[in-house]
């Protein structure tokens, strides 16, 4: 791990997208909420939650944080066909959030996937990307 101690506390927060996508049938069944499963978009959103949460425990490197919020959305995209999620993290600290709202965004999709794979083999996860994250010594980054 990196050392942090003599960093400062700032507020930090990131904010990571990603989709997944599928056929339309598949689209379909989610949304009128008739896989097999159960609710594809909640189930999904708390894993996402729960994962970010955990980042700490998952990658061997990362300092486990305190944060102050994390939020889950998830968004029907008829053009992909499929889902956009979107995560936010937050936390006053001295390292920043960036990884926990990566996590987030990769356990939601994987979770959706897990939930809909035996109607649709065709899966495909993507475009996992911070989008933006505050605070720190780096300030403010934006995705061009």
């Amino acid at each position: 791990m990196v050392d942090v101690t003599a960093k400062p506390e700032t507020h930090r927060v990131a904010r990571a997208t990603g989709s997944i996508r599928m056929s339309e049938s598949t689209l379909a069944a989610v949304l009128a909420h008739t896989v097999q499963k159960g609710d594809v978009i909640t189930v999904a959103r708390v894993a996402g939650i729960l994962a970010a949460k955990r980042t700490g425990e998952l990658i061997p490197l990362c300092h486990p944080l305190r944060l102050t919020n994390i939020e889950v959305a998830i968004t029907p995209d008829a053009d992909l066909p499929g889902l956009r999620a979107e995560a936010t993290a937050e936390t006053v600290g001295k390292t920043g959030v960036e990884i926990e709202a990566i996590t987030a965004i990769a356990v939601t999709l994987i979770t959706v996937y897990d939930m809909v794979k035996g109607l649709d083999k065709s899966l495909v996860i993507s475009d996992v990307r911070l989008e933006e994250k505050r605070g720190g010594r780096s300030g403010h980054w934006q995705r061009p």
